[in-house]
């Protein structure tokens, strides 16, 4: 059995802005208060895979799964989501909410289930990602930890 990534907190900054923007995903709202709850496989100049939470109490927001082309099919993503929830579930969050509109069924099998965007926490909604940066016809997802 091949040993899980190693997993970093904190990227740098210009290291997640480029990986998320070589595939096509929103970084123009990325501050370095966000990156305190982001996670990284690679190296801190070329991470390969990153994942993000932004905390609101009881809630979060999943955020910016990525997996560079390169490193796909090598189990980096759910091992940077099952992270995710793990340290969620650590300071005590409940529910992670996500917007996707690529990765439905790739989160459906990791617990995920589809729910109508008026059922969103106010928090949730006034993020910069929920209120705009992501499409309408964005599945909005949640789970329950």
């Amino acid at each position: 059995m091949p040993e899980p990534p190693k997993i970093t907190e904190r990227p740098p900054r210009s290291s997640v802005a480029a990986l998320l923007e070589a595939e096509g995903l929103p970084a123009s709202d990325l501050t370095e208060a966000h990156l305190q709850h982001f996670f990284y496989a690679g190296t801190d100049c070329a991470p390969s895979a990153l994942v993000g939470l932004e905390i609101y109490g009881q809630d979060a927001l999943l955020r910016s799964l990525v997996v560079s082309a390169v490193a796909r099919t090598q189990g980096l993503g759910s091992a940077l989501v099952l992270y995710a929830e793990q340290y969620a579930a650590a300071r005590q969050v409940r529910a992670l909410y996500l917007l996707t509109t690529t990765a439905e069924s790739y989160f459906e099998h990791r617990g995920y289930r589809r729910i109508d965007r008026a059922e969103a926490p106010s928090a949730i909604q006034s993020t910069r990602e929920f209120a705009g940066l992501c499409p309408a016809s964005s599945a909005f997802m949640v789970k329950r930890l």
